[in-house]
């Protein structure tokens, strides 16, 4: 039992890292290129409200929520893995 929560813990503390990690690269990206777009489109008006306005739809993007499943699948396959052992 104290193997699986030593396991649970550092796990969840690995996937955390992870999650942040991808997090910060998806968004700086993403802000990068939306500035390079204002920048090689000439747009007229404040470059940092057109920003601000594309992280708010990036916000509610797929991209966004498809980030939990670095969550979801490692969760899952260490169930199953625990599963198929003890009780097949």
């Amino acid at each position: 039992m104290v193997a699986l929560m030593r396991l649970l813990i550092f796990g969840l503390v690995a996937l955390t890292l992870l999650y942040l990690g991808l997090l910060w690269h998806f968004r700086s990206r993403r802000r990068d290129r939306m500035a390079r777009d204002w920048q090689e489109a000439g747009r007229p008006g404040d470059r940092d409200a057109y920003i601000a306005e594309g992280m708010a739809q990036y916000e509610r993007s797929l991209r966004r929520k498809l980030l939990w499943l670095v969550y979801i699948l490692p969760v899952t396959a260490v169930a199953l893995v625990i599963w198929l052992t003890n009780f097949n």
